[in-house]
């Protein structure tokens, strides 16, 4: 490419495209004053580290449950807003259950299951964690699962499928009225306070600081650079979120690419009416979805219970600004947007604490959605043609 080539591409991203080079600019400024922090030790790498870890546990949980939100709007063709709450009550019902297992014979029975409501069960009497009730943990990680899974289908019985036909405006707001229901049975239930939940949760693996030793180049001695002054720690439930996500998310990823199920579903994604034509079972694989969507949406809640350590019966729908910021980036309806998604705004609302105070670090997240959306309307992924 000659010299007058450059000059013309350049001058057309400047006239056509000018926001294109004014974001690039702030993003180069954004990188040079995070370098400029770390090297004059305002920052370190160790808290560098521990913003990127954290916003990737909180990405993949994002992911997870936008997966099932994604699957639903690709198929259905509704944003489904009672999501959140499919999350918090998966949570609970895991929760409840981990309590039971954990505390049985020590406790009575109904402060087990209401999760401290009243009663003397809590963090302290419980101890409940990866490390100290696995088993308990493990059979509660799979009650949310299944239970969040058959209240979304039960729901859907109820409340959806009668609406079918319907545009998907209705569903919509079907789906606000069956979040109100669901998010005030729990508070009925399990009060409206926040509860702690898990026990103390021990650092299983340590990275130690690390120190570039002496070194000489060009003849220039260069001495020891410290890259990591102090040690960063990586606890029992960190690991176990990340894991389970990951391994929730290939799965996802197999049974969409290896299985006739997943073949039935990307065909339905693509043109519901020819699906039909062709002999797919529609209302086998909508169940299918439901299933499937509503699994992934209680695995999500109880892993990011497990990582905080705390419950409310809202916190799913305070998630789901979050889930559906990273739908809409990823290209709402594809599920491989969601998840790559999920990762950017978990990355992004974490790494603007950097910058800004917590309270608007969500805002960040939305910010970072929006200038994506300017550039790519679709999303990243292009939508529910790469479901």
């Amino acid at each position: 490419m000659g010299i007058a080539d450059t000059y013309s591409r350049g001058r057309r991203l400047v006239v056509e495209r000018p926001l294109v080079l004014v974001l690039g600019l702030v993003a180069v400024l954004f990188l040079l004053d995070l370098a400029r922090k770390v090297t004059a030790g305002s920052l370190s790498v160790a808290s560098l580290a521990t913003f990127l870890e954290e916003g990737l546990i909180l990405g993949l949980v994002l992911g997870l449950a936008g997966v099932g939100l994604s699957m639903t709007y690709a198929i259905l063709g509704f944003a489904n807003f009672a999501h959140g709450d499919y999350i918090s009550a998966g949570a609970f019902a895991g929760w409840a259950t981990t309590y039971v297992i954990g505390g049985l014979g020590t406790l009575p029975l109904g402060d087990l299951l209401l999760l401290g409501v009243s009663g003397d069960a809590n963090a302290g009497t419980v101890g409940a964690s990866v490390t100290s009730t696995p088993v308990a943990t493990l059979v509660g990680f799979v009650v949310a699962v299944a239970f969040a899974a058959l209240l979304t289908l039960g729901i859907d019985r109820l409340a959806f499928k009668p609406m079918r036909e319907q545009e998907g405006i209705a569903l919509l707001i079907a789906s606000i009225g069956v979040a109100l229901a669901l998010r005030y049975v729990l508070a009925f239930v399990f009060g409206t306070s926040s509860s702690g939940l898990t026990a103390g949760d021990p650092s299983i693996l340590t990275i130690p600081p690390i120190t570039i030793p002496d070194f000489a180049i060009l003849g220039f001695e260069i001495s020891g650079v410290a890259v990591l002054r102090s040690p960063i720690s990586i606890t029992a439930h960190e690991l176990t979120l990340t894991f389970g996500a990951v391994a929730l998310l290939v799965g996802v990823h197999l049974l969409l690419q290896r299985t006739k199920l997943g073949t039935a579903m990307r065909a339905m994604a693509d043109n519901r009416d020819l699906a039909r034509v062709t002999g797919i079972p529609t209302e086998s694989v909508v169940r299918a979805t439901w299933l499937v969507g509503g699994g992934l949406s209680g695995a999500a809640g109880y892993l990011i219970v497990l990582w905080r350590g705390t419950i409310a019966f809202d916190f799913g729908w305070v998630l789901l600004l979050l889930i559906f910021a990273a739908v809409i980036l990823g290209g709402i309806g594809s599920v491989y947007g969601a998840m790559f998604g999920g990762l950017t705004i978990g990355i992004a609302q974490n790494l603007s604490l950097i910058w800004l105070p917590s309270e608007f670090s969500t805002a960040a997240a939305f910010g970072v959605m929006i200038l994506v959306l300017i550039f790519k309307p679709a999303g990243l992924f292009g939508g529910v043609t790469t479901a």
